[in-house]
């Protein structure tokens, strides 16, 4: 799966451009939906990451890459490693370019990432 962070605030994945963060599920690609997880936002002083957004877990056994943004800043609250425990997934999470580096060679049908784009 080929993505690239082109630079703060903009990724691209799949040849395409985007200006804000995304999803990665088995080679879709959307758009994170931050909403769900704007509750625990004075929390951290940045909105986390949290259960509550609709996370690409994957089957169990799987990888979840966790994209924690220009300078490794998104929080990811305890309720995404719990679950990722439950369901038997691993979360990788380091600073974007990094994430975007360890997707490459992964087919896409087994791609599972969430990629801030910020901070």
């Amino acid at each position: 799966m080929h993505a690239r962070l082109l630079r703060f605030g903009e990724i691209e994945v799949g040849g395409r451009a985007f200006p804000h963060d995304v999803v990665i599920d088995g080679g879709d690609v959307r758009k994170r939906r931050k909403g769900p997880s704007k509750d625990r936002r004075e929390a951290y002083g940045h909105t986390p990451l949290t259960a509550a957004e609709a996370i690409p877990w994957g089957p169990r056994g799987s990888r979840l890459v966790v994209g924690t943004g220009a300078d490794g800043m998104l929080p990811i609250d305890p309720d995404v490693w719990r679950e990722a425990e439950r369901r038997g997934v691993e979360i990788v999470a380091l600073p974007t370019e990094d994430a975007c580096t360890l997707l490459e060679g992964v087919p896409a049908r087994d791609a599972r990432a969430i990629l801030h784009v910020t901070c």
